[in-house]
This record gives structure tokens, sequence and C-alpha cells, in this order.
């Protein structure tokens, strides 16, 4: 892929505070007009690596660049091409909606004969015109949300940072922001989300990178994901609990990656070439020890599973 066609290239990312290695070798990119998520458990290094793109830290070893700029020797040209959505909205709850985009254009330098034309345009988006005199510290979560998404695209960045991006709203209004988010994507913005959110991650992105311990351990789309580190899953529901026997059996069959016992169900892992045989002979299993069923189902790996086996139980690739 040509250079010209990536928004952020990080290459060999190291970041060592005192004796603390808090990136190793993290290497990745974004494309121009795609949606990237970053995932990971808590202190595996999101943070510091979001850092380095936005230039507020300067990496120990390797090289970020945000569309051909260094962002620590280019930051003023990086943070007019960055729009940042923090966690937190850090919006100004005593002035009126429109006061904090008004606010938003005179710190970025919009100019004076495009401030009101980008203010409507960015209140219409958020669904706010109606609410634009309105104290921010009336408005619902969701609102606020929509609003902080709106004074990042203020200045039209060509990189959209969104932290969690429907932390603390509610359904209908989480489905409202994805739409925006789609909505960048179409407009040929590239964005880039940290979520703990994982089906939001699976609904959202284009591709993802999972991060633990300080390293890249696995990237795609979510369906190679699932794919490549997921197992297909058999839920059964037993009439009784199940004896310590019959799981031992199960876990000894070929093609049983894993058995675990959640809510009243069995949730079996199938994974291996002889995967198609496991099927058969763990139903002969629940027979042979007794155990009546109330329901089977085979479904694929979702996003949260294929997580929890890289960041959990440790798989390195």
């Amino acid at each position: 892929m040509a250079t010209d066609e990536l928004a952020v290239k990080v290459a060999g990312l190291r970041q060592v505070f005192g004796t603390f290695t808090v990136l190793r070798d993290v290497t990745f990119h974004l494309r121009r007009g795609e949606i990237y998520g970053l995932i990971g458990p808590n202190g595996c290094g999101k943070t510091t690596t979001i850092n380095a793109i936005s230039g507020l830290t300067a990496p120990t070893a390797g090289k970020v660049q945000v569309f051909g700029h260094d962002p620590r020797r280019e930051a003023t040209a990086v943070h007019r091409l960055l729009g940042v959505v923090p966690q937190e909205t850090s919006l100004y709850e005593e002035l009126s909606a429109e006061r904090n985009l008004r606010f938003h254009a005179e710190l970025y330098g919009v100019p004076a004969s495009e401030v009101g034309r980008r203010v409507d345009a960015m209140l219409a988006l958020a669904q706010l015109t109606e609410r634009r005199r309105s104290r921010v510290g009336t408005f619902s979560g969701g609102m606020k949300r929509r609003l902080a998404i709106a004074r990042a695209l203020l200045h039209d960045p060509q990189l959209v940072y969104l932290d969690e991006p429907t932390l603390g709203v509610d359904v209908q209004a989480r489905h409202v922001i994805w739409d925006y988010i789609r909505t960048m994507r179409a407009e040929g913005r590239t964005v880039l989300i940290t979520t703990n959110y994982l089906d939001e991650g699976d609904a959202l992105c284009d591709r993802m990178g999972v991060l633990d311990s300080g390293r890249l351990v696995a990237e795609g789309s979510p369906a190679d994901l699932k794919r490549r580190y997921g197992s297909q899953v058999v839920e059964i529901r037993p009439e009784t609990a199940p004896p310590d026997e019959l799981l031992a059996d199960l876990r000894a069959l070929p093609g049983v990656s894993e058995v675990r016992q959640e809510e009243g169900a069995v949730r079996l892992g199938l994974g291996g070439e002889r995967q198609d045989e496991a099927m058969p002979r763990l139903l002969e299993l629940f027979s042979r020890h007794g155990v009546q069923l109330r329901g089977l189902q085979l479904r694929e790996p979702t996003l949260d599973e294929v997580f929890l086996r890289l960041t959990g139980a440790g798989v390195r690739d």
C-alpha cells in the first residue's frame, strides 16, 4: 500500500517509563476513510499509544506519522487534522450548545466567515438545532455525547479519535451515535475508536487491533478475528446440573477446545480438525450420564470470546 493512502502509521513503537515497559514494538496503520478499533484490557497500553499518535508523549523508540506529519515535531499540523472525543466529554455545562461550539471554533482558528455555517451544520448533525441556546447542563448523556462529537468535527479534522464513544448512553442514543460514526467514514474521514463494548467494535470497525501487555497480539476485521481465534460454540441447557465426571469426559473429547458452565448452560468450544466428530459424541456422553437436555444451540464465536482468548489465556500471535 502506498504511503499516501495511510492516515496513521505506527512503526516499532516502544514506550518505557522508568523500569516499566508500557509498549513493546507496536506496529500498525490506519487507512484513509476506515474505522479502526484499538481494544485491550485496562493497562494494556491503549492510552499510551493514543498519546503518541496525538503528540502528547514522545515514544522511547519507533515512529508515528499522521498524514505524513510527525506529531512531536509538527504538533500544530497534527492537531488541526485531529478531532478528539474523550471519555469525559469536557463540555462547558454552564454554556449553551451553540456557545460551546463557537468557543471551540475560536480555539482552532476557524475563519470568522465560516463559524456560523459550521456551527449550524454541526448542531443539525447532532440533532440539537432546537436546543442550540439551551444550557448543556440540562442535556441528557446521549445529547452531550452527540454535542461532543459535533464539537470534534467543527474544525473539519481528517482523523477523529473517540474514546468509549457510547459510554453511559441509552440504546437509542447509542445507535444514533453509531450512525454519526458511519457518516464520518462515508465523508472520507478516518476514525479511531477505543471501546470496551466489543459488540460496538463488531458493528462499526473495518479492522481492529488487540493490545495486551504492551504488544499488538492480533489484528484484522472482526470477522477475521473470529475466524482465526474463535471456536464454534455449542450451548447446551441440561435439565439437571451435569456431574463432574460428565464435564471431565467432555473436556477429553477430540475437537473440544474448552468447556465452561455459565448461567445454567454448558458452553463448549469446538476447534481443530476433529471438531466435526465432537457433536455426536458429546450428545452420547450426556445420554450415557443420564442427563437430559432442554435445548442445544450451535453458533459462531462472539468478539468477546475471541478477546478473552487473546488477552485471558494468553494467545500470542
